[in-house]
């Protein structure tokens, strides 16, 4: 056997100091982010933008710093939902992503084109390294907790920020149908796979409150959540109602005007 370089990557030798390659990106030395968290689903139309948005609020709300990262690059809607159209340079070659009335850090790809209805028409490789350069080339002043919006499935995109960003935890986010239930549990797998921690299922569109008798009303069907949390031993950290008043909101871009009690425990479970 030849004398041992250190050098694992010029080394065809199967040996115990041989160490894996990391593939995490590395922030930028002016940048501080100490928690990061995805919001995942396993299919678009779920309203995953929707609960990123009041997860960043809630959370902005105890008085942490907030920041959400629009991985959804070809279908990025976080910039509507708060009334943001463009960001600025910063220094030394970085980004300074724009801010919320409240103060919660965005960066997405709908602040850097000239049109917000521009197509964005690239291949997958081009895609994951935009949403790297969002952790590398962007400053981030300084914050709490960071939640990702992730594109829906399982693909090129999710695959980099699972392997490039230093993920603490993913929160699943699913409706009551049986076909989105299945698809979620490919995200399931998907975070085992990875070795990546679920910190637990948010339901969205659960029912809708009749507003003439009050009577909730299972628009998707029964809930099949709590079989699914419990089949992978999973927390349900919310179940969130169709309310046309949160649709108002977002889509006046007034998502800090967005009723976020709901989240309340999963945000604190975040915190913990």
């Amino acid at each position: 056997m030849s004398e041992c370089t250190h050098d694992c990557s010029s080394c065809g030798q199967d040996c115990s100091s041989r160490t894996e390659e990391s593939l995490l990106a590395q922030l930028n030395p002016k940048s501080k982010v100490r928690k990061v968290y995805a919001v995942v689903s396993g299919k678009g139309g779920v309203g995953k933008s929707t609960v990123t948005s009041m997860l960043a609020v809630a959370m902005q709300k105890q008085g942490h710093r907030t920041a959400i990262l629009d991985a959804d690059i070809t279908g990025p809607s976080i910039p509507k939902a708060f009334a943001l159209d463009s960001t600025d340079a910063y220094e030394d070659g970085l980004l300074a992503p724009a801010m919320t009335r409240t103060g919660i850090q965005v960066m997405s790809l709908n602040l850097l084109l000239e049109s917000e209805t521009a197509p964005v028409v690239w291949r997958g490789p081009v895609l994951a390294g935009a949403v790297k350069q969002f952790w590398t080339d962007v400053y981030w002043d300084n914050v709490d907790y960071m939640f990702v919006d992730m594109p829906p499935g399982t693909g090129d995109v999710p695959l980099t920020v699972f392997q490039s960003l230093p993920i603490d935890g993913i929160i699943l986010v699913t409706t009551p149908q049986d076909l989105v239930s299945m698809i979620v549990a490919k995200a399931v797998e998907m975070a085992k796979l990875m070795h990546l921690p679920i910190i637990g299922i948010v339901e969205n569109y659960a029912w809708l409150t009749c507003p003439d008798c009050g009577k909730k009303i299972e628009v998707f069907g029964k809930s099949h959540v709590e079989e699914m949390a419990a089949k992978y031993e999973l927390p349900v950290l919310a179940r969130l109602p169709i309310d046309p008043k949160v649709a108002g909101f977002m889509d006046a871009g007034e998502a800090e005007s967005v009723d976020t009690d709901e989240l309340v425990d999963a945000i604190h479970l975040l915190a913990r």
